[in-house]
């Protein structure tokens, strides 16, 4: 596990629940493509409301009728190690938001003896 502190660039990807690539949720295919590429971390959120682009309100009210509910693939690694893996989304991310911002991680510490 490496360990990470100080300076680092958060890497937010804003995608639908229901984005595919290759019959496999979008949002787990960048989770792999991180952890494959030795990122320090990945994290998924599922929003409960949102709109992008399209203007369309996507919602888990009840009555809705949309039910493609926002996501964020979350990562957090060094400026250089983030970089490096953008050219990957470039292929996997056909609608939705890449964001880039500067952060300071303060803890990163996972459970001891745990392995992959």
């Amino acid at each position: 596990m490496s360990r990470l502190s100080g300076p680092a660039l958060r890497l937010t990807v804003l995608v639908g629940e229901n984005d595919r690539w290759h019959h496999r949720p979008l949002y787990s295919e960048i989770v792999h493509r991180a952890r494959a590429a030795g990122l320090a971390g990945a994290s998924v959120f599922r929003g409960i409301e949102g709109f992008g682009a399209s203007s369309l309100v996507h919602t888990a009210r009840l009555l809705s009728l949309s039910e493609d509910l926002p996501v964020a693939v979350v990562i957090v690694d060094e400026e250089e190690r983030v970089r490096a893996f953008l050219p990957q989304l470039d292929g996997l991310v056909a609608e939705g938001l890449v964001l880039l911002d500067h952060c300071e991680v303060v803890r990163y510490v996972g459970r001891e003896g745990a392995s992959g």
